[in-house]
């Protein structure tokens, strides 16, 4: 089989001392909004297009240099690398998650042992200095 990555983009939106979450899929554990990039999509271009259909919000990059996160899933076909590439945001208006949500909160930044997290989470608020190493 061929070597197959997914390169995923999405914010990172924390107001509050509470960070921005929600459920979609068929997981059950909390992300950070987000997708795949299209064809020809700019990295910055996904995030700000994911967070218009995921939570129905512009986003403003606060950071330029966004965190990345390898890490891999399994499919049927076998395993597949995923690059997670996160920036830090600001979001302008109210949220209205979109239909493919099944939910989104604001989960306290001291709260987050208590929820079943994505891997990429805990990393992610620690590089952007939310929470200690």
């Amino acid at each position: 089989m061929d070597s197959k990555i997914i390169i995923a983009s999405g914010p990172v939106i924390v107001e509050d001392n509470k960070v921005l979450l929600d459920l979609q899929g068929d997981d059950n554990f909390w992300k950070f909004c987000g997708g795949k990039t299209k064809e020809g999509e700019a990295l910055k271009e996904t995030a700000q297009r994911r967070a218009k259909e995921e939570l129905g919000i512009k986003i403003e990059i606060l950071d330029e240099k966004p965190f990345l996160i390898h890490t891999t899933k399994e499919t049927t076909d076998g395993l597949v690398d995923v690059i997670l590439v996160h920036y830090l945001a600001k979001r302008r208006g109210e949220i209205t998650p979109g239909a493919d949500i099944r939910e989104c909160k604001w989960i306290p930044l001291s709260d987050l042992e208590k929820e079943n997290l994505a891997p990429n989470i805990l990393p992610t608020l620690k590089y952007f200095e939310f929470i200690a190493s």
